[in-house]
């Protein structure tokens, strides 16, 4: 299966278990969001980010993975050659739930964007709000025929590129200079308000 290419299959056994985490996809679109705007977390800093997000200490294993995974996404986001992928199920899952896992790394891209950085430059809250627009998509049966893949499809080519967006021509911050890693002591910012979709219940 494509899972086990993509990585898919690694982050579903290591995250998917998460109660903070709707999905691994949304942990990947948060991961993306962050490294739009930072130079990418090292193994501390990820154990002060999951404890931001009240998400319990991982083992080693799984710090190296989302130290690792940092590390490959800033460099796909670097190069402009169109190569960076978000993290989701492959073709042989329903479409309910490839669906469910755009909107959740839109979700996940939305919030780390605003956790680490909050500023946008000009056009950017257009960018924004596509995404948020994607996160508060709601699959219903009728959409479960060919139309709503092809209409999958070109959601996922749509998003998965507003990232490259995001973070060509940034400069790149440390983390320790965001607000992300101050958001423990504080109650929900402007910031995290402004930047968290509203998500159908």
């Amino acid at each position: 299966m494509q899972d086990d290419i993509s990585g898919w299959s690694e982050w579903e056994r290591n995250f998917s278990s998460i109660e903070e985490i709707s999905s691994p996809s949304e942990l990947h679109g948060l991961l993306t969001g962050i490294v739009c705007v930072t130079q990418p977390p090292s193994r501390d800093e990820w154990l002060q980010i999951l404890a931001t997000l009240n998400v319990p200490a991982p083992n080693e294993d799984v710090l190296v993975l989302l130290s690792d995974e940092a590390e490959d996404v800033a460099h796909a986001l670097s190069e402009d050659e169109l190569d960076y992928l978000p993290l989701l199920p492959d073709d042989e899952h329903i479409l309910q739930e490839r669906v469910q896992a755009l909107a959740d790394w839109c979700a996940g891209v939305v919030l780390g964007f605003g956790l680490a950085s909050g500023h946008l430059r000009k056009d950017e809250m257009e960018l924004i709000e596509h995404l948020q627009e994607v996160a508060a998509v709601e699959f219903e049966d009728s959409d479960n025929d060919e139309e709503g893949e092809i209409s999958y499809q070109e959601l996922y080519e749509f998003v998965r590129l507003i990232p490259v967006s995001l973070s060509i021509g940034r400069k790149k911050v440390d983390i320790s200079e965001t607000p992300l890693l101050q958001q423990k002591q504080q109650k929900a910012s402007p910031v995290v308000e402004m930047f968290t979709p509203h998500r159908p219940s």
